[in-house]
């Protein structure tokens, strides 16, 4: 039987030949990944099982992002908690204030990941980097600890689900509506415990940005990884940052796959999240008028360049809407950077918009744009769960920058004019 994407890199990194579906088997880990929530209750972990030393100083990543700059006191401590641990074992990448970024745009930046790795994190979006054809995927903090100390971890291998997208896609849509629209299609628990692995000529179509916005998402669909096939584009985005020699795997023709879906890219339309699941999916068209308060453009899913890029254009020389409130999160340091070189942080703050330093803040309701009982966010982050961003009254809608920028100069959840 042959094997996916999914299953050679793990059977690479146990030692074996082959590996099947069920099988437990231990890896060697390529990186450990944590941030200033998860990283302190591995810390506490690792010492409580008297680790005295990491694996590999250059294997592991800590990114202080979800409450930094720092919120309040708790968020405080647990960064100094971070950062102490962080000189004391010579951590070579260690990410904080002035430095930082949100934890899964800033890794492939820096080119800390390549394809064919094995990536753990103490966070379910760390397999957005699936898109550079890694094998990556969300760990407690407790398989954080282990990994840190051993450079190992468990791994039930996965069954897969093969997504073969075809066409082009429409004007505006990008790679949240497709992510959105399969989510729709199969449900937040149709890809459980399993690979959603994407190939096909659609993916001429699709940018890295995209493509880890898709691979970000794969989580809200249940699946234990998402991984694109290998192209020129995936290995021209690596080269650009030449830190590590890639080893590309491809899918064997007779591998076995769960389910099959073929995905035209053209049916695809602008596509929202309803409140409050990721699966409860309408296109822009057959909403009707939903009113608005607040609008988050940012966070690990689309906060990179090619999404400010597109908020940038529709926002540029229009105002925001009476009443709505508008926060845009480059979502790394260098992406702030070349917002300003690019005149996109003028175009936001001359729209209405307040632009903020990276970090995952609103998503997950911590700090920079909490809702009040009753009010609605047009969002680009990942979930829409109940009290995600705020009061449990509140109601987030998951979209794409594209459809995010419209609907702040509206007022309603809109689609841009073509």
């Amino acid at each position: 039987m042959g094997m996916t994407m999914s299953q050679k890199i793990l059977a690479a990194h146990c030692g074996l030949e082959s590996v099947k579906p069920g099988q437990l088997i231990m890896a060697d880990l390529d990186l450990c990944l944590g941030n200033d929530i998860t990283t302190p209750v591995a810390i506490n972990e690792f010492e409580k099982a008297g680790f005295s030393e990491v694996f590999n100083k250059d294997k592991i990543a800590l990114v202080m992002d979800h409450f930094a700059p720092n919120k309040d006191i708790k968020a405080a401590e647990q960064c100094k908690q971070c950062r102490q641990f962080a000189a004391k074992h010579n951590i070579t990448h260690y990410y904080d204030v002035g430095c930082m970024g949100v934890e899964h745009a800033l890794l492939p930046e820096q080119g800390l990941v390549t394809a064919g790795q094995l990536v753990i994190g103490a966070d379910s979006h760390t397999c957005t980097y699936g898109a550079l054809g890694a094998f990556s995927t969300g760990v407690g903090s407790t398989d954080l600890a282990a990994g840190m100390a051993r450079g190992k971890a468990w791994f039930k291998v996965p069954e897969a689900i093969k997504f073969v997208l075809h066409g082009k896609k429409n004007p505006w849509v990008s790679g949240k509506d497709i992510i959105l629209h399969i989510i729709g299609l199969i449900g937040v628990d149709g890809a459980l415990y399993q690979s959603m692995e994407f190939s096909g000529d659609g993916l001429a179509e699709l940018g890295i940005d995209d493509r880890l916005c898709m691979a970000n998402m794969a989580i809200e669909a249940g699946a234990k990884n998402g991984i694109f096939a290998v192209d020129d584009i995936t290995l021209t985005y690596l080269k650009e940052r030449e830190k590590m020699l890639p080893t590309v795997y491809q899918a064997d023709d007779d591998a076995e796959y769960t389910a099959v879906y073929e995905i035209d890219l053209a049916a695809v339309q602008p596509t929202v999240a309803l409140p409050h699941l990721p699966e409860n999916t309408k296109t822009v068209a057959e909403l009707g008028e939903v009113k608005i308060d607040q609008v988050v453009i940012g966070s690990c899913t689309n906060g990179r360049l090619a999404d400010m890029a597109v908020a940038a254009q529709i926002l540029r020389g229009h105002k925001v809407a009476p009443g709505v409130r508008v926060i845009i999160i480059p979502a790394t340091q260098q992406v702030y950077k070349q917002c300003l070189e690019l005149g996109y942080l003028a175009d936001f703050i001359d729209a209405g918009c307040v632009v903020s330093t990276p970090t995952c803040g609103p998503c997950l309701g911590g700090y920079m744009g909490i809702l009040a009982d009753g009010e609605r966010c047009v969002a680009t982050t990942n979930r829409n769960f109940v009290g995600r961003m705020g009061h449990i009254g509140s109601e987030v809608y998951l979209a794409s920058p594209a459809v995010a920028a419209a609907s702040a100069l509206t007022g309603y959840i809109s689609a841009p004019k073509a």
